[in-house]
């Protein structure tokens, strides 16, 4: 009876143990987010900024013929405070977290273990993506009710916008991380980026406003197609060949930047 039953009690010990993908990348994302929650500049910079941001978005929107563009200051500040929410709670946090982590031998103990590469930079990045998502929908709820919004005509857009945003944001910061050098270079290298999105995909000024020319390549940028979905939604006029261009655009960056990726990711510390 006993010989019988060992095998039967050593199997369910076995299967007991077994640990699934989401439940790694989910106990590596409790870690995360409490380290994360330690580093009171990068929560700052993610939580505060972008609450602050739509301010300056809508003083500058008294000096702008926004009629002329079909926008309204609603559907002018409401894209750019989804826009500030993923490039300061998302990517430029999520640069900071890829590169300290792999200076501090984390990534690379990490990988010892059962945790696939995917799984490290999924989990690791988990946090920043919720914490982006929930201060996005904070701040359309908020735009929404102070500035007398009414419901998007096309909400699938907006959504399917914001989504996209997301896993780009995430992969684009893995991308940065991959030359950046330090935790404080960290601080600089996701400036450049995040200048060219602010002032060039439409978040302080509407492409509409632009000179045809250089409207035509800010279209081309990565977090452009984001925010015209999600202005988009909230409009109701964006076409369907515009909306599958701006779709086509956004899969084209995030193909490209998981590529990189694969190929960049830099798991060790750099000397």
């Amino acid at each position: 009876m006993s010989a019988t039953d060992t095998p039967a009690r050593a199997k369910r010990a076995a299967g007991s143990t077994a640990t699934t993908p989401a439940g790694r990348m989910t106990a590596l994302a409790r870690a995360e987010m409490i380290l994360l929650g330690r580093n009171k500049g990068t929560v700052f910079a993610a939580l505060f900024i972008p609450f602050v941001m739509p301010f300056s978005v809508r003083a500058g929107a008294q000096e702008m013929d926004l009629d002329k563009a079909g926008l309204t200051i609603g559907t002018l500040v409401l894209p750019a405070a989804i826009g500030f929410s993923l490039l300061f709670a998302v990517y430029s946090a999520l640069v900071g977290v890829f590169v300290v982590r792999r200076e501090e031998l984390v990534l690379k103990r990490l990988r010892t273990g059962e945790l696939r590469d995917v799984e490290i930079l999924a989990g690791s990045a988990l946090p920043a993506v919720l914490s982006g998502l929930v201060q996005s929908l904070l701040l359309a709820v908020g735009c929404v009710a102070l500035l007398d919004l009414s419901a998007p005509p096309a909400p699938h857009l907006t959504v399917l916008g914001l989504l996209l945003g997301l896993l780009m944001c995430a992969a684009l910061a893995a991308v940065t991380a991959s030359f950046t050098r330090t935790g404080e270079s960290a601080q600089v290298t996701p400036l450049p980026f995040t200048f060219v999105s602010m002032f060039g995909s439409g978040l302080f000024i509407p492409l509409d406003l632009l000179p045809d020319r250089l409207a035509s390549v800010c279209e081309l940028l990565p977090l452009t197609p984001v925010i015209t979905l999600v202005r988009g939604g909230w409009t109701g006029d964006l076409s369907a060949s515009d909306a599958l261009g701006a779709l086509a655009t956004a899969v084209a960056w995030t193909v490209l930047a998981v590529f990189a990726v694969r190929r960049r990711f830099r798991w060790e510390p750099r000397h």
